[in-house]
C-alpha cells in the first residue's frame, strides 16, 4: 500500500490541527487560572478590607496593593508625615516599624518588603493622594485591618511620627511642612472636602 501526497498531507494537517488545538487548551487554561487567582485576590481583599466596592478594590489593586500587603494600606498617612521633610530620620523610622508590628506586619513579609521599600524611596504621589478615602471607607466597615483603629488613632500616631525627630535641642519639635501634612491628613480621615492629601507634601 503506497502513501500518497494526499496522505502526507492529511496527517500533517491533522497534526497541525492537534498542535494548534493543544497551543489553544493551554492558553485557556491559563486564562482560566488567571481569572481564578484575580478572583481568589479579589476575595482576599474584599474580607480583609471589608470593601465589597468593585472600584474601590479596583483602587486598591491600582495603587499595587495585594491582599498581602493590603495592611500597609492605614500605614500611608505616617509615611505622608514622615517623608514631609524629603527624609525620614531614624527615629521615625523605628516608630512607624514597631507600629507595623503591632499591626500584623511581620519581618520579612511581603508587606514588611514594601514598607522597607517605602522607608528607603518616598511612595508615589498617587498612593498619598488615593490612600486617605481607601483608609476611610476600610475604617467605616470596621474592615479586619482596621477593626481596632479610628481616625483619631490614626491621627494621634501621625502625631507620634511628627514628634519623633524632634528639633533642635527638642524646640519646634513638629515642622512646619509636617503641621501642614497633619492638618491634611486630619481633614482628609475627616472627609472634609477642602482636604487634598496630593499637596500635602
Amino acid at each position: 500500500m503506497s502513501v500518497t501526497d494526499d496522505d502526507v498531507l492529511a496527517k500533517h494537517k491533522r497534526k497541525l490541527e492537534e498542535q494548534y488545538f493543544r497551543t489553544e487548551n493551554r492558553e485557556l487554561i491559563d486564562r482560566m487560572k488567571r481569572v481564578a487567582a484575580a478572583d481568589r485576590e479579589d476575595r482576599e481583599l474584599d474580607a480583609k478590607t471589608g470593601l465589597h466596592d468593585p472600584e474601590l478594590l479596583r483602587e486598591i489593586h491600582y495603587l499595587g496593593f495585594t491582599a498581602e500587603t493590603v495592611g500597609l494600606l492605614p500605614l500611608v498617612p505616617l509615611l505622608q508625615v514622615a517623608w514631609a521633610r524629603r527624609g525620614i530620620s531614624r527615629a521615625e523610622r523605628r516608630l512607624i516599624v514597631e507600629l507595623a508590628r503591632t499591626r500584623g506586619i511581620e519581618d520579612g513579609s511581603a508587606a514588611d518588603r514594601e514598607l522597607s521599600e517605602w522607608l528607603r524611596h518616598r511612595p508615589p504621589d498617587a498612593v498619598f493622594a488615593q490612600a486617605m478615602h481607601l483608609i476611610r471607607a476600610m475604617l467605616a466597615a470596621h474592615s479586619e485591618e482596621t477593626h481596632d483603629l479610628t481616625a483619631v488613632d490614626l491621627v494621634q500616631y501621625c502625631e507620634k511620627v511628627a514628634e519623633a525627630s524632634g528639633g533642635i535641642l527638642g524646640f519646634a519639635r513638629v515642622s512646619v511642612e509636617e503641621r501642614y501634612v497633619l492638618g491634611r491628613i486630619a481633614a482628609a480621615l475627616a472627609g472634609e472636602p477642602r482636604a487634598d492629601p496630593e499637596r500635602a507634601i
